[in-house]
């Protein structure tokens, strides 16, 4: 233990002895380093960036008739619910597409921004590298995402980092739009299919109505105790008026019975198709924001790329290490030393 402990002194003593033997070294190259990194790190050979955020949670629901249409909806179906893991990957999904990036070059006409050639060589690959490496999307620790966008115009981050936020809500009313149109159109065909058989059948009891036949269950059994009555009397008029009457329930009774039968069983299945049809009709046409704006992105006063102290300081570092490395070396080899002294003179 006491040998541990002198070895530990004498390392020390070694090392403090090292740094006092070549201070005035050390000191110029600290020095150095950190006036040439402060120089470098300057605007004037590395262009300053700014960084504007958005910060927005996804709904939970999508489909605006289920969340205030249906009878049967859930909480998590609520238009005023933020959204969960699942909304959360299915917004981060969509930010990262094609749609998106390509909305926003257009938009902002980020090839002649960024200084690519239109016609140089892998321009698009240039272009889709430079913005990933410049904008960039993020989940947070509070399941919220981030819109992050770094520029060398703050007005121009901040105003790339809104149109995202906005494009959000028409790029995924546009993919839902694609599905919710095609679902209404088929449900659109069965309504007014159904529609036009039920007017068609509300026409044939019209007709019958008019040949007298109103409500043939009771006009059959009032009928024929008005028969047994004129049989009885003996009137033979009444007799014959009513067997008139009967003889056109015996020949249109059947098919009236049969189409008011189906056509309140239709009426039935149209009202339920008309219900259907309505939550369709508005998911097509209407639209809702599919996100909770927490902050939006605002112009930058203060870069946030580079950041030269810690440019500075890692440079400073990284010189002294390297320069104390080389001393040693150098300390421990003087026959090399020697031989470089030779070989140059």
């Amino acid at each position: 233990m006491l040998n541990d402990s002198t070895n530990n002194y004498t390392d020390s003593y070694k090392v403090a002895f090292f740094l006092y033997k070549w201070r005035k070294t050390l000191l110029i190259l600290g020095v150095a380093a950190a006036v040439l990194a402060a120089v470098f790190s300057s605007s004037f050979f590395i262009t300053p960036l700014y960084r504007s955020t958005v910060i927005m949670y996804p709904a939970s629901s999508n489909s605006i008739s289920k969340s205030l249409l249906n009878e049967n909806a859930i909480a998590k179906q609520d238009i005023l619910q933020f959204g969960e893991d699942e909304q959360t990957e299915q917004m981060l999904q969509i930010l990262n597409s094609s749609r998106i990036r390509n909305k926003v070059i257009s938009t902002f006409k980020l090839a002649e921004h960024y200084g690519i050639n239109p016609g140089s060589k892998y321009q698009q690959t240039r272009l889709n590298n430079k913005f990933e490496s410049n904008i960039s999307f993020k989940r947070t620790e509070y399941m919220a995402v981030k819109i992050s966008v770094l520029d060398k115009d703050p007005q121009m981050a901040a105003d790339i980092a809104n149109e995202i936020a906005a494009l959000l809500d028409s790029v995924k009313n546009d993919m839902q739009k694609e599905r919710a149109m095609q679902g209404f159109k088929i449900v659109e065909s069965e309504y007014l299919m159904l529609k036009a058989e039920v007017r068609k059948m509300e026409d044939s009891l019209t007709q019958l109505r008019k040949l007298g036949v109103h409500d043939y269950e009771t006009q059959a059994e009032m009928m024929n105790q008005q028969l047994a009555m004129e049989i009885a009397k003996g009137n033979t008029r009444g007799i014959n008026a009513l067997d008139t009457k009967l003889s056109v329930l015996a020949t249109y009774g059947g098919p009236y019975v049969s189409i008011r039968d189906g056509l309140e069983h239709e009426k039935k299945q149209l009202s339920y198709i008309k219900a259907r049809y309505e939550e369709a009709k508005i998911d097509a046409f209407q639209e809702i924001p599919q996100k909770f704006i927490v902050e939006n992105a605002y112009k930058s006063e203060k870069k946030a790329y580079p950041i030269a102290w810690i440019i500075v300081l890692l440079s400073t570092i990284g010189t002294l290490l390297s320069g104390m490395i080389v001393i040693f070396f150098v300390e421990r080899s003087p026959e090399f030393l020697q031989k470089l002294k030779q070989t140059y003179n």
